[in-house]
């Protein structure tokens, strides 16, 4: 039999896929729920792309409250790089969405498009992974830590305590799963 090609679906994914058969116990009202859930998060990425370029290229946006406005051009204004990788392991790396590292203050920017309130612990683990990649103490360094969100943003200075703490986590975690792995293929 020769099957039909449909070489314009290559690398896409149906929202009714056979893969998320979960699908199958909605009823119209989850349905449109998930759909819509999807739908914001694929336009976060979307927002999330255009403000890592906007601040690759230094483009200011427009003096407003709007969070992206604001989140852009802080970035740029305390002269940080978009989407940073950090990486401890294979078990344990991210990007963050803004970071920069001048004059001993470490500052960690993170956009948040959905109205779901956020707190600061993502920020907090880049800050732990910053610190483990390139050999900081969190006592040696000021960590400033922001969320952009609902046309405002909060501000928190981390503690150093918690930082160190999450640091020995990290690597606690890593070298179990390290074990657990290396059990797993003998």
């Amino acid at each position: 039999m020769l099957f039909n090609k449909h070489s314009n679906l290559e690398g896409r994914h149906a929202f009714l896929s056979p893969s998320k058969y979960h699908w199958l116990n909605y009823d119209e009202e989850k349905l449109g729920r998930t759909f819509m859930t999807a739908m914001t998060a694929a336009h976060g990425s979307r927002l999330h792309a255009f403000a890592s370029e906007a601040i690759k290229l230094g483009q200011r946006l427009p003096e407003s409250q709007l969070t992206l406005n604001q989140y852009v051009n802080d970035s740029i204004g305390f002269r940080m790089t978009p989407e940073v990788p950090l990486y401890y392991s294979d078990n344990c790396f991210g990007h963050a969405d803004a970071l920069g590292f001048t004059d001993m203050t470490l500052r960690i920017f993170y956009l948040k498009n959905g109205t779901a309130m956020t707190n600061e612990h993502q920020l907090e683990v880049y800050a732990a992974l910053f610190c483990l990649e390139y050999n900081f103490q969190p006592f040696e360094i000021s960590i400033v830590l922001r969320i952009y969100q609902n046309n405002e943003y909060r501000e928190y200075i981390a503690d150093p305590d918690l930082i160190m703490k999450i640091m020995r986590k990290i690597i606690s975690f890593d070298k179990y799963l390290n074990e657990l792995k290396e059990a797993a293929l003998s």
